[in-house]
């Protein structure tokens, strides 16, 4: 029976996790709300060591091909007229950037065609009970069944967390901020180019992708009485947090508050004291994130495949993972007042003094902006 190991949550962290485990001589069944592959299109990078990870799937040459090809970030003031730029090491020997939902296509890709990977899409689970041998797991849709391990990789908002270690404001606590994401499938930006726009409180930007560009808004406010799940109030608060913006943002953001594909949630730091209780154990954003500023796709990546490599060690396994990856999330969760401050100042005077360092940076490399 420990054999066997329930994922919840078929994204990057769980995809690269039945992938590991299926290698490592498990049995897997991955349960996912969704009906199908995640499609948010927004772009993710690959670096680092979860970059030797997709080396170890025989990924990398997959995801190079589907790579997006910025290379450059350009600021924008409120008449559109570009403050500066600065280069992006999106797509280089140690990393690479690509659409989130294109990476989480190819992961579960990999996962099936090991041939020991079942994917069960349109269910979740609703209740588990454990025992020292293991877990009893409820779903919405199929029959109950009972396995070694239960993995929660179902993110944010995790289900599993909820049902094994309670509440989720317990453990998800807003930074104060929004991030809003939608399509604009009539747009043709450059290509190699993200534009950003900024007054104080919020960020407009727009993404190339990868042929199929996308706006992001990234704004202050109060998320204390924010739901995730209320759509009509998205729409009301993108709309209304850029009405007397710059540059396209009160079109943008009208265009996206009529989008059925608006996604909007508050950015949050999940810290959870433990990782796993009895056969259950939490990876990715569920145990550890925080969202948006976190490099969060590399770094589910990684610790999937730590949990992958402990759970095949045996023993003490959940704790020795916890041991050796709580390290790499803690050093992400120290450096995020710097990242939300570069890219959303909060004041006026925040805001111009990042635009001189962006025109300074620009002036010194000039030349060789140029001539890209």
């Amino acid at each position: 029976m420990t054999s066997t190991v329930l994922v919840s949550g078929g994204g990057i962290a769980g995809s690269t996790l039945a992938f590991w485990l299926a290698r490592n001589g498990f049995t897997v069944t991955v349960v996912e709300k969704a009906a199908g592959t995640r499609s948010s299109g927004a772009p993710v990078d690959v670096r680092g060591e979860a970059l030797d990870v997709a080396e170890g799937m025989g990924l990398v040459p997959e995801l190079r091909e589907l790579a997006t090809r910025t290379d450059r970030m350009t600021v924008l003031n409120r008449s559109g007229r570009r403050v500066g730029s600065l280069r992006l090491p999106t797509n280089d020997a140690n990393g690479v950037e690509i659409p989130r939902g294109d990476l989480a296509a190819v992961l579960a890709r990999a996962a099936v065609d090991t041939g020991a990977v079942e994917y069960l899409n349109g269910d979740h689970i609703t209740a588990i009970t454990q025992d020292d041998g293991g877990a009893d797991v409820t779903f919405a849709a199929h029959p109950p069944r009972r396995f070694g391990h239960v993995i929660g990789a179902d993110g944010l908002h995790s289900g599993v967390r909820r049902l094994v270690f309670g509440p989720e404001r317990d453990y998800v606590h807003g930074l104060g901020l929004f991030v809003a994401t939608t399509a604009l499938p009539d747009e043709d930006p450059d290509p190699r180019e993200v534009l950003i726009h900024n007054t104080p409180g919020r960020a407009l930007s727009v993404h190339p992708s990868r042929g199929r560009a996308l706006a992001a808004f990234i704004f202050r406010g109060d998320t204390t009485a924010h739901d995730h799940r209320d759509t009509a109030a998205h729409r009301r608060l993108v709309r209304d947090s850029y009405a007397d913006a710059g540059w396209r943002a009160p079109e943008l953001a009208a265009r996206a508050a009529e989008a059925e594909d608006l996604y909007l949630d508050a950015v949050a730091r999940v810290v959870t004291p433990t990782w796993s209780r009895g056969r259950v154990a939490l990876v990715g954003d569920a145990a550890s994130c925080v969202s948006l500023f976190g490099d969060g796709s590399s770094t589910a990546m990684v610790g999937a495949h730590t949990l992958a490599e402990e759970l095949a060690r045996g023993g003490d396994a959940l704790a020795r993972y916890e041991s050796r990856h709580r390290v790499r999330t803690e050093a992400k969760q120290r450096g995020v007042g710097l990242a939300s401050g570069l890219i959303v100042p909060g004041s006026g005077a925040a805001l111009a003094v990042r635009n001189l360092g962006v025109r300074a940076v620009s002036l010194v490399r000039r030349p060789r902006t140029l001539s890209a």
